[in-house]
């Protein structure tokens, strides 16, 4: 259900003596007028624009625009942004009226005042009235309710409230449409906010720049000591500037303001590290790193002295730069300048756990401590998506609201959720960036109720099931212990078979509950494609431990089939990407080869019955560098045209079957591995073949295969004997570093037969 309360959510003081009831509208017809100053800002007129839209869609009735001149002092009106009546109406605008994107709300007499601190400030005094008082949601770029009042009343307002976070931004692909940004009040760096509503706060460089402002194309080869001493060595390649050069800075700095220069209002330039390691080990920046006791020693010192040099022709600018990875941890003596701003980044945390007192990130809130203390800016880059695939469930839900209320408490005055922006079928994206939306706004905002709103009005009878599913996949989370991070490339860790089917039943009421409403019956599909893909992903696994438990499997009975049907879902709803700048399609194709036609058995296991033996094909191997040392490649002498292949200039375990919970049924199993090789010798060593306990750390068997018996096109069975098999084991097989020898090693299958006494 839509709330149509008072804003609850702002900090408000009751209402003057002067402040009443109004009612804007009566069946359909209203006296009021929408009244700007008379030299109104492109941003107050758009807030006009946008009031006289929505209410007219609320109420039926168009309100004019007038100007202020043109406007009786005591006629009924609705008085938009900085004016002399706004001024005298609402007289006292409070500490909000000079902070960024501040809001005042008031009723006064027959007039409603919307007003804020330019240039933001009076459209998101509309859109807050909008939403927290008439109703408005806007739950996507294209999706909204509007409730339809034909008698509009309004209580008596008295509001006050400006934003702690200056600069909001969720990254989500939605989220960036304009005007839907200015109506969740984004305006970070990324959000596409026109000027005409208010325009954003964008970072010249955006991050990552060393390389950017000092290309090693252009520089390295006159100035590599301008560059990281890595190993004893100056190099360009994945690494970072020499911080304490003295000729480097001061080119630095010359690029940083011609940068500058060329921007018509710059705000912030980033001056950050390359997103990778390789920081320099010159004496002078050991030393400065030694004596700040961190990594980010030089760095804050480098940072200071460019900005030094900013102030002076750019005094109103921050010069930013990333407390990030190897730069996490602030320095013992040196401080941010005034003008320098620190992004600290939580890349290595445990989302299934709070930020601010959750055990597992206690190393992240000393460092938001340390840094708190000292920086005059302090932004935050938080992570609150999957980056290893941006398609897979992840319950990071619970502890967004604890987390942005520690940002706050510690002075963060900015915030970068990153989310996944490149996908249109990811982990609850619509719902993730209007929550996140709503706490940056007021980190007081209430979590729950918020994610219950947004399931109720998006959802409407799917909400309850729906929300069972959420707060299931949390728990599960948080009872498993599961170290959370934004890189995670399985859902094993945390999500058991019994909690996955009980999440399944949970969206099988959620699609029968909307059965009846194409439209909330689509939205329920889309959503429903993260779980589906943990039923692919998990295949084999799932359905053995269903065999192994005896109860029923929820899993498609045709995975092939269902593989395909999520595929093609997937490009219906637009979606291009599972990961960042990773191609859909070549997921798509990954996964699709996991549920290959069967190939025919081999003679020895005709005639045994389906559960009595396991045929591991290549494309549920599990492959280490691959394109490099290994690949999977089409062989017409493979029982299925497909075989992993290894050069031969190695020794990397570079093909594995692990086995987790694949097995259908208790041991022994004799294991055998289906290889052979392309030799160049007529004798030698080809390959080594094995069997691995990861838990206890040892071997269970090993084979050592000779060109002898392994060389040519046909495969050749190995037999590594009889063992019960546990969860934690795995078949390895590796070449020989012998590429004089032998060019390449195959392996087609690993075959398992149950020993029967």
């Amino acid at each position: 259900m839509i709330r149509t309360v008072l804003i609850a959510c702002l900090a408000s003081l009751p209402a003057a003596a002067d402040a009443a009831a109004l009612t804007l509208a009566k069946d359909g017809k209203s006296p009021y007028v929408i009244v700007l100053a008379n030299q109104a800002t492109t941003v107050e007129q758009t807030a006009a624009c946008e009031l006289q839209t929505l209410l007219e869609q609320v109420t039926g009735v168009k309100l004019p625009v007038r100007a202020e001149k043109d406007v009786a002092a005591d006629a009924p009106q609705i008085v938009l942004g900085a004016s002399e009546r706004s001024r005298q109406l609402a007289p006292d605008g409070g500490a909000a009226a000079a902070k960024p994107d501040g809001i005042r709300l008031k009723t006064a007499g027959d007039a409603l005042v919307l007003t804020g601190t330019p240039p933001r400030g009076t459209l998101y005094a509309v859109y807050a009235f909008l939403e927290d008082v008439v109703g408005c949601r806007w739950w996507t770029s294209t999706e909204a309710t509007i409730p339809k009042k034909p008698t509009l009343e309004i209580p008596a307002l008295d509001i006050r409230y400006a934003p702690a976070l200056i600069s909001r931004e969720a990254f989500y692909r939605d989220a960036f449409a304009s005007p839907f940004a200015a109506r969740l009040k984004l305006n970070g760096h990324h959000m596409r906010v026109p000027r005409e509503y208010g325009g954003h706060i964008p970072i010249v460089g955006w991050c990552h720049t060393f390389f950017a402002i000092l290309p090693p194309a252009q520089y390295f080869a006159e100035h590599p000591d301008w560059y990281s001493l890595v190993h004893g060595q100056r190099t360009a390649d994945r690494s970072q500037l020499c911080l304490t050069n003295e000729a480097m800075r001061k080119e630095f700095v010359r690029v940083v303001l011609q940068r500058l220069r060329a921007e018509e209002d710059p705000r912030i330039i980033s001056v950050s590290q390359n997103d990778w390691g390789g920081r320099c080990q010159c004496p002078q920046c050991a030393e400065q790193e030694k004596a700040e006791e961190s990594p980010s020693g030089p760095l804050i010192h480098f940072v200071n002295a460019v900005a030094e040099q900013v102030e002076k022709e750019f005094p109103d600018v921050f010069v930013e730069t990333l407390a990030y990875q190897y730069t996490r941890q602030a320095p013992k003596h040196v401080q941010p300048r005034r003008n320098v701003l620190i992004r600290l980044c939580s890349i290595e945390c445990s989302y299934s756990q709070s930020l601010g007192t959750g055990p597992q990130n206690e190393k992240f809130r000393t460092d938001m401590e340390q840094w708190s203390a000292v920086a005059p800016q302090l932004y935050v880059w938080n992570y609150v998506t999957n980056f290893a695939n941006f398609l897979l469930p992840h319950p990071n839900l619970s502890s967004l609201d604890d987390d942005l209320r520690f940002f706050v408490q510690h002075k963060t005055l900015g915030l970068f959720e990153q989310g996944d922006a490149y996908t249109t079928t990811g982990d609850f994206i619509r719902l993730r960036a209007w929550v996140l939306a709503h706490l940056m706004w007021d980190p007081r905002r209430n979590q729950a109720a918020l994610v219950r709103e947004f399931l109720e009005g998006y959802y409407g009878p799917a909400a309850p099931h729906l929300l069972a599913y959420l707060e299931l996949l949390e728990k599960a989370a948080a009872k498993s212990g599961v170290y959370l991070r934004c890189y995670m490339r399985d859902t094993g860790a945390w999500l058991t078979p019994e909690t996955l089917a009980e999440a399944t039943r949970h969206f099988d009421r959620a699609a029968q509950a909307v059965a009846h409403d194409p439209e909330l019956a689509l939205r329920i599909e889309r959503e429903r494609l993260p779980l589906d893909l943990v039923w692919l992903t998990r295949y084999y696994a799932l359905r053995s431990h269903a065999k192994r438990q005896g109860v029923e499997f929820l899993g498609p009975q045709d995975p092939l089939a269902a593989c395909r049907k999520w595929i093609e879902q997937n490009r219906r709803f637009g979606n291009r990407f599972y990961g960042e700048g990773r191609a859909f399609d070549d997921f798509a194709k990954g996964l699709l080869g996991r549920f290959r036609a069967p190939a025919p058995p081999p003679e020895f296991c005709r005639g045994l019955a389906e559960d009595d033996w396991i045929d591991v094909q290549d494309n549920r191997f599990q492959l280490h560098q691959p394109g490099t040392a290994s690949a999977i490649v089409d062989d017409p002498h493979a029982s299925d045209q497909a075989a992993a292949r290894m050069p031969a200039n190695h020794v990397q375990w570079a093909v594995q079957y692990h086995l987790g919970d694949e097995l259908p049924h208790a041991g022994p199993w004799r294991c055998y591995v289906f290889a052979r090789c392309e030799a160049k010798a007529d004798k030698g060593r080809a390959m080594h073949i094995g069997l691995y306990d990861a838990a206890a750390k040892k071997s269970v068997a090993g084979l050592d295969v000779t060109i002898e018996q392994s060389a040519g096109t046909a495969y050749k069975r190995f037999d590594l004997g009889v063992h019960p098999l546990q969860p934690s084991e795995y078949f390895w097989i590796a070449p020989r570093d012998n590429p004089d020898e032998v060019t390449a090693v195959f392996i087609d299958r690993i075959v398992l037969v149950r020993e029967r006494k």
